[in-house]
């Protein structure tokens, strides 16, 4: 009889690559998770931050990354100065890039910070420049895509936190704790019937 697949969920820390080994003695996934046979579901890059799921289930992993499924990735950005009405448009329209035109978003300027764990490398700080913060949710995710995005409508990418994929949600989880898979988060995702 097979073994249940097993679902994590992880606040991936600022810093810390996507992968389980890196010859360079980067940082990595396994200075977090030490159960074997898990990959993640996507990626983060190291400079991003947020949820992560994590799981030896392939069939899931496969449609969740998939961009044909569509699943929702949703974020807050921090970007350096205010973003106008138009930006914040064109991130909802779709933008584009080098590598064509982006899908349209969802984007919204936040009305305050959100309450986020400090992170170990603060971002640069510009006494004449504010920043702000927007919640961005896209359905495909090409490289470094919502970096590209906001800095193609000019307001660069300081901070980026992944708060959730699809149903399941970052919650109260801190940088580099990790827990499995509620039953109602399981059942979010299709996996109980």
């Amino acid at each position: 009889m097979n073994a249940p697949f097993r679902y994590i969920k992880l606040f991936k820390p600022y810093d810390v690559l996507t992968q389980f080994t890196d010859e360079s003695g980067r940082a990595t996934l396994k200075e977090f998770v030490w159960l074997p046979d898990l990959y993640p579901v996507g990626r983060l890059d190291r400079d991003s931050e947020g949820l992560l799921l994590l799981t030896d289930d392939g069939r899931l992993a496969h449609r969740l990354t998939d961009p044909r499924y569509e699943h929702p990735k949703t974020y807050l950005v921090q970007v350096e100065k205010v973003p106008t009405l138009e930006a914040i448009a064109a991130l909802t329209g779709g933008v584009r890039l080098k590598d064509g035109m982006t899908r349209p978003a969802e984007a919204r300027l936040l009305d305050t910070d959100p309450e986020l764990p400090d992170r170990p490398v603060p971002i640069r700080f510009r006494k004449n420049v504010p920043t702000a913060w927007i919640r961005l949710v896209i359905r495909e995710g090409r490289n470094r895509q919502v970096r590209r995005m906001t800095a193609a409508v000019g307001y660069p990418t300081l901070r980026l936190v992944r708060v959730a994929v699809g149903p399941i949600e970052l919650g109260d989880l801190k940088p580099g704790e990790w827990r499995d898979l509620t039953a109602e988060e399981r059942r979010a995702l299709g996996l109980i019937g």
